[in-house]
């Protein structure tokens, strides 16, 4: 989930810091996110019935990702006789320890504090082990770096405060529409699209400032309208004592007429 070279502009700063305008409104205690959260591992209760929840939008990994969260799973053969799904005798997704990996790695999952659409779960990050099997799925090679277990384990930490400060630029725009969608905005889905640079990040360009290194397309559910933001990632220099280094430009898509007004509002968040 996410986004992601030396400094970009204060247009893509103030992106990133928070507007005194915009302070989140507290959903009132009906909303889904104030139900009480699931204690212990999940694998050791109850299944429930799957087939009433929609599943349309939600990537595969997140369909048991709640068995991982703070519940480390075995690894080896013993896995895959122990864990197998019977709704689709699949084995966990990419939780397996690829060939001639070097050192074991934490398959536990955290989960993030972003509401998942159609669902009264959170959306849960990929653990170490997932996010090593992904890269190598894109081509890299742990050969080619000199790289260890906690490099790996910072990887994710810098992963998952990204997305976490990617979704409180979000709610600072969703704040806006806080009459119409009460008890908050949730997430459907997010893609990369890190070579196609936006048009916002393009001008930039041409006025002699870096591109960014990455750029993610989330699509939210305000109550029932899908509304798309575009986050571009800036590198923004050293990593912070709380895993955050990149500068996040924010922004409703310019799909809608809405989302034209609600950029010129408030300046300070265009």
């Amino acid at each position: 989930m996410g986004l992601s070279a030396s400094s970009p502009a204060a247009t893509a700063q103030s992106a990133a810091e928070p507007s005194k305008q915009h302070q989140v409104a507290s959903p009132p205690s009906e909303c889904p996110m104030h139900q009480e959260k699931m204690r212990g591992c999940p694998m050791h209760m109850k299944a429930s019935d799957r087939r009433a929840e929609n599943t349309d939008d939600v990537p595969a990994h997140q369909e048991r990702a709640y068995e991982y969260v703070a519940c480390p799973v075995k690894s080896g053969a013993s896995q895959v006789n122990d864990d197998i799904d019977p709704s689709n005798m699949m084995p966990p997704p990419n939780q397996l320890p690829s060939p001639d990996q070097p050192f074991p790695l934490s398959t536990v999952r955290e989960e993030s504090s972003i509401p998942r659409a159609h669902s009264d779960k959170k959306w849960v990050y990929p653990s170490e082990q997932m996010f090593w099997n992904a890269m190598l799925r894109k081509g890299w090679r742990w050969k080619d770096d000199d790289i260890t277990s906690e490099d790996m384990t910072n990887i994710i930490k810098i992963h998952n405060q990204n997305n976490e400060q990617a979704w409180k630029e979000i709610l600072k725009w969703e704040a806006l529409h806080a009459m119409e969608c009460p008890c908050g905005p949730s997430l459907m889905r997010f893609g990369g699209k890190a070579k196609e640079y936006s048009p916002r990040a393009r001008i930039r360009s041409w006025m002699g400032y870096e591109l960014p290194f990455d750029r993610h397309d989330w699509i939210v559910d305000r109550c029932g309208k899908e509304v798309r933001y575009v986050i571009d990632y800036y590198d923004g220099g050293a990593v912070d004592k709380n895993y955050q280094f990149t500068i996040l430009d924010v922004r409703p898509a310019f799909d809608s007429l809405s989302a034209v007004w609600d950029r010129m509002k408030d300046r300070s968040l265009i």
